[in-house]
Parts: C-alpha cells; structure tokens; sequence
C-alpha cells in the first residue's frame, strides 16, 4: 500500500510555481477554477491509488484556509 508523500519533492518548485501562475493568467475566476478542477482530475488519474487520493483528500480539508501541508 502506497501513503502520500508530503514531503518536498518538485525538483524546481520556483519554476514549476511560475508555469501555474503562467497557466492562469488572462483567465477569470471561473475558468481558473474549471482548469483546477481538471488538473486535478488528471492528477488524481496519475496517481491512481484510491487510499493516496484519500489520504491528500483528508490533508486538504484539514488544512483548508491556509494551513500549511
């Protein structure tokens, strides 16, 4: 069984933060949110495991607002 890894691991996070930014400029609010929703989606298909998905499920809502991961 497979846990989430919380852990740094982006090898260039700088970089990576900055192609999100990129992503979304230019688009509203909503189209923002649709095109999270659907990284997410292809995220989650990435990962595939069902208990890794539940496991970053319960750590975002427990740090929703805010809190650090």
């Amino acid at each position: 069984m497979s846990h989430l890894n919380t852990k740094a691991n982006i090898a260039k996070p700088d970089e990576f933060y900055h192609d999100l930014l990129v992503l979304h400029e230019g688009r509203s609010e909503e189209e923002s949110e649709a095109l999270n929703a659907k990284l997410v989606l292809i995220l989650a298909n990435h990962i595939g495991d069902a208990s890794v998905l539940r496991e970053a499920m319960d750590l975002a809502a427990k740090t929703q607002g805010g809190g650090e991961v």
